[in-house]
């Protein structure tokens, strides 16, 4: 059947655009897509359309001709949120192996090498494209974390080959694909924001102005790198009732153990579960950067999406009462303190620069041959808005471009360590309260724990809260349980052993054997006498209930000993506990931990179940597969 006429102009039409489509948790994801998408501009393309997946209909993916992909990884290799509805489209049955003919496409990855499921997302978007008939430009890229200039270490030449390879297949998608990498060429477009003004006296008193969680809703809402991720009005304002150091006064290591309340009615949420937070910016850094930046604090803001030339009908405030004080904004949104900006905020600051050396020092950053000078100057070192703002003292940056390079205030996610059987109005959490030394000796401390741990019980101060499933889903009384969970991994198994504990004083339930691992007994075995009264007379961890403490000590003793040892040595009660449909947990730090215990049980079944390494692998994918396999872990 031959197109029809509107078939055949889309398809005119989109041969000359350029598709580039980003699903991003955290933002990275979503700067290398407007950077894809920036870059295509300079070359000349003709049409360029850079949208996150969800607002994209992937029905209308096969009139497409070209789509560059740029898609980070998750947790235990997730897709983001933003992927999910897209992702289920593309797996489904009726769609052919013709399907996608016709679309060249590209795929760029972001992932930690150090988690066990690098680039999962990326990797199996790459592989479904191709098997429903997509032409790959050139090979997946796959931006590292861990390497030394971060993804943008693989990004740049990456998007070198993609150009050079899309020149090569369509010349008239980029005619000026040379001037792609001239710096001389670069100039500033419109910033994608757009802010109106009024003063105090303008803004009507109104009491929403005077609830803190429609405050927070108002004020992350309206900022345009928040509004896919916004969750609304935090649903709890939490109250700090303890504040208690777990590990021993002195030592290097600062864990604490909080106790959050919500006084008049009950929490809603099960074990497994995350709680997320929206940590307190200090003000004095606030105040500081309001007063770098020459802005008014007092005045009242409301902030519309730019397209173009042209703000985007309903993307303005509505109301009145949505009109935000720009001290509030910037407190709620708008990370000037903790976190570093990226490479396009070096750009934009070099044409604000009135100072001729400041001005070269921030393109050079912006180059590609800065970019490992950049990294060891912002990344590595941790700096912030601030920081580099205050470096560069002839920058006068417009607030619009503030508000759009920023680094959004991310909200923190902890395992909840806690049963709601037990503690029906209270979450704890268990929290390694985050700091480092940089290379240039400069302490950095975590924005969101080292706000926790300075907050004194009991005072007046509400924490704003959202309840999330995590990815360790919780057991029935009567499954046998594996609980494996070094330092703060054992955050959510206090949870699991608490919760067991008290059905087990109503009903019937199933062994639980725990693996806990720590450097020294004295210093950092983290709920030390909890772990123990359960392992006593009939707890859920005693030897009488079919359970088992197991504690591994990695520095007490002149070779180290881990929990994967610990595993191995208790081979006999693992396999036991797997024969009869035991479900394994695993949580704690995402470097070597996960593989290595992931070999100890290979090398349990290896031993006990008299079968090859290769046979024990597949076993627990299949453990996996079927949900008696679980794994939460944190960089």
């Amino acid at each position: 059947m031959a197109p029809s006429s509107a078939e055949a102009d889309a398809a005119a039409s989109s041969s000359g655009r350029l598709l580039v489509l980003y699903a991003s948790q955290t933002g990275n994801a979503m700067d290398a897509a407007e950077r894809v998408g920036r870059e295509a501009e300079r070359g000349g393309c003709p049409a360029v359309d850079v949208l996150s997946m969800d607002s994209f209909d992937p029905s209308r993916l096969p009139s497409e001709r070209f789509v560059v992909f740029v898609v980070s990884t998750t947790g235990q290799g997730d897709p983001p949120d933003s992927m999910k509805g897209f992702w289920r489209y593309l797996l489904r049955k009726d769609l052919d192996r013709q399907w996608l003919e016709g679309i060249h496409h590209a795929v760029f990855g972001l992932g930690d090498s150090g988690y066990q499921k690098y680039n999962f997302a990326a990797k199996k978007l790459d592989r479904r494209l191709l098997h429903l008939g997509a032409e790959p430009v050139l090979e997946i890229g796959l931006g590292d974390d861990q390497h030394p200039s971060g993804y943008e270490g693989a990004l740049d030449p990456w998007l070198l080959s993609m150009w050079k390879s899309l020149n090569e297949i369509n010349p008239s998608l980029l005619p000026r694909v040379s001037d792609i990498n001239d710096s001389n060429l670069s100039i500033l477009g419109h910033p994608k924001v757009h802010v109106i003004y009024y003063s105090s006296n303008e803004v009507p008193q109104d009491p929403i102005l005077s609830d803190p969680s429609k405050i927070i809703s108002s004020a992350r809402s309206m900022s345009p790198a928040l509004r896919f991720h916004a969750d609304g009005e935090p649903p709890y304002m939490l109250q700090m009732v303890k504040n208690k150091r777990l590990t021993k006064e002195g030592s290097d290591r600062d864990v604490r153990h909080f106790e959050l309340e919500d006084p008049s009615s009950a929490i809603s949420y099960k074990i497994g579960d995350a709680l997320e937070i929206l940590p307190s910016q200090n003000p004095s850094a606030v105040d500081a950067f309001i007063e770098r930046c020459n802005l008014d604090p007092d005045c009242y803001i409301t902030i519309g999406v730019r397209s173009g030339d042209k703000v985007l009908k309903g993307s303005v405030v509505r109301s009145q009462m949505d009109r935000i004080k720009l001290r509030t904004f910037v407190a709620l949104t708008m990370d000037v303190a903790s976190a570093s900006p990226r490479r396009y905020f070096f750009e934009v600051m070099s044409f604000f620069a009135t100072s001729e050396r400041e001005k070269e020092r921030l393109q050079y950053f912006a180059s590609p041959e800065g970019r490992d000078d950049l990294y060891q100057y912002n990344q590595k070192e941790g700096r912030t808005v601030l920081e580099v703002l205050e470096d560069f003292p002839s920058v006068q940056m417009p607030f619009e471009w503030l508000v759009q390079l920023t680094p959004p205030l991310k909200k923190r996610a902890f395992s909840i360590s806690s049963s709601p059987l037990v503690h029906p109005n209270q979450i704890h959490l268990t929290v390694s309260i985050v700091a480092w030394v940089t290379p240039f000796k400069r302490t950095r401390r975590g924005l969101c724990s080292t706000w926790l741990a300075g907050l004194n019980p009991n005072k007046d101060i509400l924490i704003p809260c959202w309840i999330h499933q995590g990815s360790l889903p919780p057991p029935r009384p009567m499954v046998p349980l594996v609980l494996i969970g070094p330092g703060t991994g054992c955050a959510p198994f206090r949870a699991f052993v608490e919760e067991r504990a008290a059905q087990s004083a109503a009903e019937p339930t199933a062994p639980v054997l725990f693996f806990f691992g720590c450097r020294n007994q004295d210093n950092d075995f983290l709920y030390k006498d909890f772990w123990l009264t359960h392992a006593q007379d009939e707890g859920v961890l005693s030897s009488k209930k079919g359970g088992g403490l197991f504690v591994a000590f990695s520095r007490d003793q002149p070779q180290k000993v881990y929990v994967q040892h610990k595993i191995k040595e208790q081979s006999s009660i693992v396999w036991n506990l797997l024969l009869s449909d035991a479900v394994i947990y695993i949580a704690g730090s995402s470097t070597k931990m996960p593989a290595d215990v992931t070999a100890a049980l290979e090398e349990v079944i290896c031993k006990e179940g008299g079968v090859k390494q290769a046979d024990a692998s597949k076993w627990l994918r299949d453990l996996e597969r079927a949900g008696r396999l679980n794994i939460e872990t944190w960089s």
